[in-house]
């Protein structure tokens, strides 16, 4: 009866969990959302205010100019004095928390985080929204993950929850905002997870699609495609896709090089990527801001030409790089949406000119290849599929793009990995390409399994003073120390029968290594372990001086425990 009362109260907790969580991620996206659209017509970036405001030319051309500069000032500065990590939060640190189990940065470094995005977005910069809003349903995900309710694993549910309702109301997409958050945040389909984070993500379109009925996406008319040698070609748009994402993925690195070599106060590092976007803009309204309006226009023949399209693409790939590698706060999603859809389009058009064959129409190779380059940067060639499904409820439609995203990141995963997030968190130390156990080893410190009941013997005493400390204290080790107290080397009781008691224990028969630091995580300490035949491994302060030592043992019980928490999660076992 216990047991039925224990699982009662832990699927009422979690359900609940996941309906307030879920609720308050798709208000604040919602909010979101709202502010970034009011700030764009208030300050002229959104192309129906601009259009207003014709009549007054010079205020539209200073405007284009002074608004993404100014407003990366105001970025600059917020990051520099509201944030304590003076940086842009974003999805890699939700998965990094869901991953390794890290603690997340401050509430009030997420929350200066979300204004700076809103800020960035609202005054025209080249970066996603949706980067911001999984962060914001991170952020809720979190607080609910503090509450002490006695459920298992419920830090990585409430956030795959928060980050499902965000993404469930972004795009009306409940099944793509449940995959979402599996297959991103929580990189396997946990079964503790999976309803409490399907609750969230209906919660999250309830909320977007019948309370406050949001407009969608973009709305599309296709029949079908016509003719079976078009898969052919969207194979070979995945392709090319890949080859985008990968310019794509490599601009942005180089642009955050380029930014962090510049010889500029990390205040004006934005400013200066809004001035640049700002007189590109005076040529080309389009790259301002998310370009929801040319994402829809790029699926009607006849709304651009080829040469816009392309220099559409590449202008908006040059400034989206530079906003977000200066310092701009927003996300890689929208702009890989609107790239790939103006070079789905492009495709499509240039198709229709070279193939001496009849084809489907211009908007499956648009959605095609909107979907294609956005899975390959984010990671999640699953969820971009299901949005087309649940946008467009066009099955034909959803198999051509399917096609396009499988190709894509066929090629896309030898050229640039699984995703732009996880090469971000490379760069930090955090490697998931081997698996997320790797991952938790390499964010543990082998510190914390380190025993202080240490044999410490002088470089000066004599052997047999050694032999007997160890006898007396049952060991079969000794660390050695200099007159200053720093580690020089170890000595085995082994070692110590074979020479005279009354001489000091000769240098050629220390070990010196292996020894560890406080820093060395567990993964590293398995890894220099191979081969090791002793009773323990000195660990180090930073001086250099012996604080502990940690056994061969303990590692191996380590490792054990984490891949059996592993296993348990994901069949939800105990």
């Amino acid at each position: 009866m216990r047991n039925w009362l224990t699982i009662i109260y832990r699927i009422s907790a979690i359900s609940l969990v996941a309906v307030i969580v879920g609720a308050v991620a798709s208000l604040c996206a919602i909010g979101f959302v709202e502010a970034v659209a009011w700030l764009n017509h208030r300050l002229l970036v959104s192309p129906y205010a601009r259009i207003q405001w014709g009549e007054r030319p010079g205020l539209v051309t200073a405007a284009t100019v002074l608004v993404p500069t100014l407003g990366g000032l105001v970025v600059g500065l917020l990051m520099r004095y509201g944030s304590s990590v003076r940086r842009a939060l974003a999805p890699p640190d939700a998965i990094l928390a869901v991953q390794t189990d890290q603690p997340l940065p401050s509430f009030r470094d997420g929350i200066v985080s979300t204004l700076a995005a809103i800020v960035s977005l609202g005054s025209g910069a080249s970066v996603g929204q949706y980067g911001p809003m999984v962060y914001l349903g991170t952020l809720f995900g979190a607080l609910a993950a503090k509450l002490k309710l006695g459920v298992k694993d419920l830090k990585a549910i409430a956030i795959a929850c928060g980050v499902s309702a965000a993404i469930a109301t972004a795009f009306n997409a409940p099944i793509a905002g449940l995959v979402f958050a599996h297959e991103v945040i929580l990189r396997h389909y946990s079964l503790r997870a999976f309803a409490p984070v399907t609750v969230a993500a209906a919660t999250g379109y309830v909320l977007a699609n019948v309370v406050f009925e949001l407009e969608p996406l973009f709305l599309v008319d296709f029949a079908g495609v016509s003719h079976s040698y078009e898969f052919l070609l969207f194979a070979f748009e995945g392709m090319l896709c890949a080859l985008l994402a990968w310019v794509f993925i490599r601009l942005i690195e180089k642009a955050g090089k380029l930014a962090a070599q510049a010889r500029l106060p990390q205040t004006i590092k934005p400013a200066g990527a809004g001035l640049a976007l700002g007189l590109v803009a005076l040529w080309m309204p389009e790259v301002l801001g998310i370009g929801q309006e040319s994402l829809r226009f790029a699926t009607i023949p006849g709304a651009f030409g080829a040469e816009e399209l392309g220099l559409l693409v590449a202008l908006k790939l040059l400034v989206t790089a530079l906003c977000v590698g200066f310092g701009f706060v927003g996300g890689v999603f929208s702009p890989a949406l609107l790239i790939g859809i103006l070079f789905g389009s492009l495709f499509g058009m240039t198709a229709q000119t070279v193939v001496p064959l009849e084809l489907s129409g211009l908007v499956a190779y648009a959605i095609g290849g909107m979907m294609a380059l956005a899975s390959a940067v984010i990671g999640a060639p699953l969820t971009t599929i299901l949005i087309v499904f649940e946008l467009t409820r066009n099955y034909d439609l959803t198999i051509a793009a399917m096609v396009t995203v499988v190709f894509c990141n066929l090629v896309s995963y030898r050229m640039v990995g699984r995703s732009l997030f996880d090469r971000q968190l490379r760069a930090r130390g955090f490697d998931l390409r081997q698996g997320r156990d790797r991952a938790i080893l390499q964010s543990l410190s082998i510190a914390d399994y380190a025993s202080t009941d240490v044999t410490r013997a002088n470089a000066t005493d004599t052997a047999g003073a050694i032999r007997t400390l160890l006898v007396e204290q049952q060991r079969a080790e000794a660390v050695i120390t200099d007159a200053q107290g720093y580690f020089v080397g170890c000595v085995r009781l082994q070692t110590l029968l074979t020479l005279p008691d009354a001489e000091p224990v000769p240098r050629k028969h220390w070990r010196i290594a292996p020894a560890f630091i406080h820093a060395t995580s567990v993964w590293d300490a398995m890894n220099a372990l191979e081969g090791f035949v002793g009773e323990s491994v000195p660990i180090l302060d930073d001086d250099g001086r012996p604080v502990g030592s940690v056994s061969e043992e303990a590692v191996i019980r380590a490792y054990l425990g984490i891949v059996d928490d592993l296993r348990r999660e994901e069949n939800a076992t105990a």
